[in-house]
């Protein structure tokens, strides 16, 4: 009553290969979600949105970062996410911008540069580049600091 009959050959066949579909597709399922883009986010907008001076570290849990003025990006293994900031513009540090990440980790900006034209303009060309930022490797946390400067407002981010 309950007896399956498969005589046929291409019977057999199909089931053998939906079987090897059914595995190939569970194979490929991602075994860890992607990075949480949403919670950097919200760190950048909290120390954006702040009135004064500060600073918020944030782990990420991501391979490779891209930072823009209206947006950040995460990707891991698992996934690609993306958040688009809430507060901004922020100013990402380029790579090789030592006076701006001299900021960035705590140096008074009057110490890193010569002047608040010099600093602005500084930022100016940061946010410029930002706009087609490649994505980077990323080797330690998310560092976020809203720094004033004699007119001079802006919120750095860097990972």
């Amino acid at each position: 009553m309950f007896d399956f009959a498969m005589e046929a050959w291409y019977g057999w066949f199909g089931l053998s290969m939906a079987g090897v579909a059914l595995f190939g597709a569970a194979a490929g399922l991602p075994t860890a979600p992607p990075p949480d883009a949403g919670a950097a986010g919200a760190t950048i907008d909290r120390v954006a949105a702040a009135e004064y001076t500060a600073t918020a570290e944030h782990p990420l849990d991501a391979t490779e970062v891209r930072l823009g003025t209206r947006r950040i990006g995460l990707r891991s293994d698992a996934g690609t996410a993306h958040a688009t900031l809430s507060f901004g513009p922020v100013t990402p540090v380029p790579a090789g911008d030592s006076e701006l990440r001299d900021v960035l980790y705590g140096t008074p900006p009057d110490r890193a540069f010569e002047s608040p034209t010099e600093f602005r303009q500084s930022v100016v060309d940061a946010r410029a580049n930002a706009s087609n930022a490649p994505w980077r490797t990323v080797d330690r946390t998310l560092i976020v600091r809203r720094v004033s400067w004699e007119g001079v407002d802006v919120v750095l981010v860097d990972a």
